[in-house]
Order: C-alpha cells, then structure tokens, then sequence
C-alpha cells in the first residue's frame, strides 16, 4: 500500500511514470473484472484502455485519495455500465466467448473438464441480470463489501444484499438445470 500511496502522490504531480506503473500494476486484475462484467474479452480490453486514457486526461487535476484500486475498480465498472447499456441500446445481446482458459492440470481430460465447468459457469453468469452480476462479481471476486457496492451503484446496501440474494438463486438455479440436462 506504500507503493500505491507514492504513485498517488506522483500521478497528482503529473508523473505519467506513475501513471504506466498504475497500469502495470492493476491491468491484469481490472481486465479480469471487465471480462467477467461483459463476457466479450475484445470489449473488456477497451474499457480498460479507454478508462486508462480518460483516468490520464485527469492527470495532475484530479487529486487522487482513498484506496487505488477501488478507484481504478470503480470507473471500470462505470465503464462497463456504460458499454452494457449501449450494447443494449443498439442490439440483444448474444453470449461471446471469454477466451481459453488454463487450469494448471497436466493432463488432456482435466483441462477439458475445468474448461467445460467453466464455460458452464460463464454462461451461467451471461444469463444474469447485468444489475445482479456486476454485483456478485465485485463481492465474490473482488471482495467488494455490500456497503462499497451501494456506495457506487447509488442503491441501497438492502437492494445490493437482494440482488446479490437473487444471483446467487439465479446461478443455482441455471447450472443446476444444466447439469440435469
């Protein structure tokens, strides 16, 4: 957290050294969010770009408190927000597919299977409400409390504990039907 408290310090300098390690940094954990978020990997790799240059305009003007990631977590979700409705505006939305994934398995049979599981549990993700996943990624992947997650989608701490609730019962409910079928 030192680092993050001296790279705030720099980037409110207008150091844009600052600004690449920020980058560096958070990319990987800010991609992974965006992808989960819009299930179209081509899409998430936008919204962090595009965050990160409008987060660069900003340099040496914004005068950057509070906890870095969170800040950098929060203007990908509002991002993410924004694509979502303008992909909902303009088209339904079809499911795309997030990429391979590795599972670290030596073995043929086991990579099929942690691929196959997962690409259950995306579908099953896609077929939430956005309101709904956006909140049960932040809580169960990025550890955001109900409280962060009010804070910034301007709800009610109850209204998040609800659609975090229905999630849940959603996602049980649609790959529980999919391992009977």
């Amino acid at each position: 957290m030192l680092e993050d408290t001296l790279l705030k310090l720099r980037f409110n300098r207008g150091d844009r050294d600052a600004l690449c390690r920020m980058y560096e940094k958070y990319k990987d954990d800010l991609l992974r969010l965006a992808i989960a978020l819009l299930n179209d990997v081509s899409l998430a790799e936008d919204v962090v770009n595009d965050s990160f240059v409008t987060f660069t305009r900003s340099m040496g003007e914004l005068s950057l408190r509070g906890n870095l990631k969170s800040f950098l977590t929060t203007c990908i979700v509002n991002h993410a927000r924004n694509v979502h409705r303008a992909r909902q505006r303009k088209t339904a939305v079809g499911l795309d597919q997030a990429g391979q994934v590795e599972s670290g398995s030596n073995g043929p049979e086991q990579s099929a299977i942690f691929n196959e599981q997962y690409q259950r549990l995306q579908d099953a993700m896609a077929g939430l409400p956005y309101e709904q996943r956006e909140i049960v990624i932040l809580h169960l992947q990025h550890d955001a409390k109900f409280r962060q997650i009010a804070k910034l989608q301007n709800i009610s701490v109850n209204t998040v504990k609800s659609r975090y609730r229905y999630g849940l019962d959603k996602l049980r409910t649609l790959l529980n039907s999919r391992l009977e079928a």
